[in-house]
């Protein structure tokens, strides 16, 4: 543990991808190297990339790297990606969608499945985002897979969040804008030289002219990332929104604790899942549900209590 975590501390690549495979594989070791760098975390600027499929996030996210380090700062990417129901890793990838990039070394790209979270992220993206931050990039871009209005988790880990949407929406917003697009600090419609741009951009407008959060409107910006007309203002009013964020003290305190918090029934709600996975036989005789649950997480705690927690020494060094 001490060897790959100095090796990360030093700024090694190699550490941190070997150290983001412990994170996704849920390890002992990924939980205490977490535990170890949570006091270097704070420093980057974590933002959520989300829309539903086809609205062009990853062509507008390779471009949004490629401005963002023109002005010369770190960027890591990690790109939530569909599993696969087979291996249960990630169906795509971001070296497909990102190889021009591959060679620079102020951008790291990292795809990681979304493990059916209904959410959009799973644990293993929390404590990925984690430790890019500790690792010291300026920015970690999380483009997640754009499961529709259940995708709200982003809100909960991101700084920022940038939700796309594309031309000829109609009246989908309506069924949207009391889910999904509240999240958004900041509303982005990709492809704006398709028919339909204009009314988009002013149906949104319209739906967040009296909207503000924390002292924030929400703008509605229009992009074209294929040829990146438009991407400098987006990189721009992003920056605009974490001089806003970081110079407010409630809000800072507000989004510390409700990652904590909600870190923390991740974690929880993993250890439940071991546990009924471990003891998956029970009762025969059971038919409700309900009661089976009830007997599986009273079994879970007094599992817990009785059980002392296996400490670090117990765990091979990496």
């Amino acid at each position: 543990m001490n060897g790959l975590l100095d090796r990360f501390l030093d700024g090694d690549r190699q550490a941190l991808a070997r150290l983001l495979s412990h994170v996704e594989n849920e390890t002992p070791l990924a939980d205490e190297a977490m535990q170890e760098l949570a006091d270097r975390t704070g420093s980057a600027h974590v933002i959520g990339l989300t829309g539903p499929p086809g609205a062009g996030k990853s062509t507008l996210a390779n471009e949004f790297v490629r401005q963002t380090r023109n002005s010369g700062k770190t960027i890591a990417v990690l790109a939530i990606d569909p599993t696969s129901p087979i291996s249960g890793g990630a169906t795509l990838g971001d070296r497909i969608r990102m190889l021009d990039m591959q060679d620079d070394d102020g951008v790291f790209l990292r795809s990681m499945a979304s493990r059916e979270q209904t959410g959009g992220l799973s644990l293993a993206a929390f404590g990925a985002t984690m430790i890019l931050d500790a690792f010291g990039f300026d920015i970690v871009l999380i483009e997640t897979v754009g499961a529709g209005q259940d995708e709200v988790d982003i809100a909960r880990l991101a700084d920022t969040v940038m939700l796309v949407q594309t031309p000829g929406m109609g009246d989908s917003i309506q069924a949207v804008k009391a889910g999904i697009l509240e999240i958004a600090d900041v509303l982005v419609v990709n492809k704006a030289d398709q028919p339909g741009a204009d009314e988009t951009v002013r149906t949104l407008r319209e739906h967040v002219r009296q909207s503000t959060t924390s002292g924030w409107r929400v703008p509605v910006l229009a992009v074209i990332s294929s040829t990146g007309q438009g991407i400098e203002d987006l990189i721009s009013t992003l920056e605009q929104h974490q001089r806003m964020t970081s110079q407010q003290v409630a809000f800072e305190e507000t989004r510390r604790r409700q990652r904590l918090h909600y870190h923390a029934r991740m974690l929880a709600i993993r250890e439940l899942a071991r546990h009924i996975e471990r003891n998956q036989a029970g009762n025969p005789g059971w038919s409700d549900p309900h009661q089976l649950a009830e007997e599986m997480i009273n079994a879970f705690v007094q599992d817990r209590t009785e059980t002392k927690p296996t400490s670090s020494a117990d765990h091979p060094a990496d």
